[in-house]
């Protein structure tokens, strides 16, 4: 593990690229948290990566217990003055972190791709966190969103999965596809049991940022591509896996 990692330094927009956009906000979190709810267990819920708290006050309805882990103090805070008790938060490292309980759904977005050793935060996740009849909810960007690939054929990224500077930044370690993720789900030892993926996209996030503002994209055009998605997920703006325990 890279030791000189600045959590907070990595969440700060640069020159060219946010950290998060209104896309990311207002039209990915409500179609990640629809593509979850159909498969919720009872119980607790575990959020790895909370940043500050944009989507996991989108959890508030269904869960009465609520643990968040964040490395970033600063995120913390913020999400904090928003939520105040509702949630607990715990300022840690996945790599260092003891959490007190096991959990019946854990809770991974836009944040495996960060990571220094995915694999080894998954087999924590399967060994140690998730309860023998939990779901692990897993989302990452897809390196074959069309978005990307028209990038490639601009000639702004050099191939699918390549890292921008700008990811870089943000603390990117690869860029995942399906067949990628999987590969390191099972590696963990995590049994897959849906794959999926995410809304359609064939726009970057700041283009959609400008049609958001707009009357140009419809709450029904949001929703077929939601439900293209899920007929192409090799071209979704993001990729989705639900685990459960594996026990090889």
């Amino acid at each position: 593990m890279d030791t000189k990692r600045d959590y907070n330094i990595e969440l700060k927009d640069t020159f060219d690229h946010k950290y998060g956009y209104s896309f990311d906000f207002d039209v990915m979190h409500p179609y990640m948290l629809k593509s979850f709810v159909p498969f919720f267990k009872k119980g607790n819920l575990l959020e790895l990566g909370s940043y500050k708290g944009n989507f996991t006050k989108r959890f508030l309805p269904y869960f009465d217990d609520i643990t968040c882990v964040e490395a970033s103090d600063e995120a913390i805070a913020t999400a904090k003055q928003e939520l105040g008790d509702k949630i607990k938060f715990i300022n840690s490292l996945f790599e260092e972190v003891t959490l007190p309980a096991r959990y019946d759904n854990i809770v991974l977005t836009h944040v495996l791709e960060h990571l220094d050793d995915p694999i080894g935060l998954m087999k924590r996740i399967n060994n140690e966190w998730l309860s023998d009849t939990g779901r692990f909810f897993l989302v990452c960007p897809n390196a074959n969103a069309p978005s990307r690939q028209i990038a490639v054929k601009m000639g702004l990224i050099s191939h699918n999965a390549a890292i921008t500077p700008a990811e870089k930044e943000h603390g990117h370690r690869i860029t995942y596809t399906l067949d990628t993720l999987e590969r390191d789900a099972r590696k963990a030892g995590l049994k897959i049991v849906i794959r999926s993926g995410i809304f359609f996209k064939a726009l970057a996030n700041f283009q959609w940022d400008k049609l958001l503002n707009t009357d140009i994209i419809s709450a029904e055009y949001l929703e077929g591509c939601y439900q293209l998605g899920q007929q192409y997920p090799d071209l979704c703006s993001s990729i989705f896996l639900m685990c459960e325990k594996g026990y090889n």
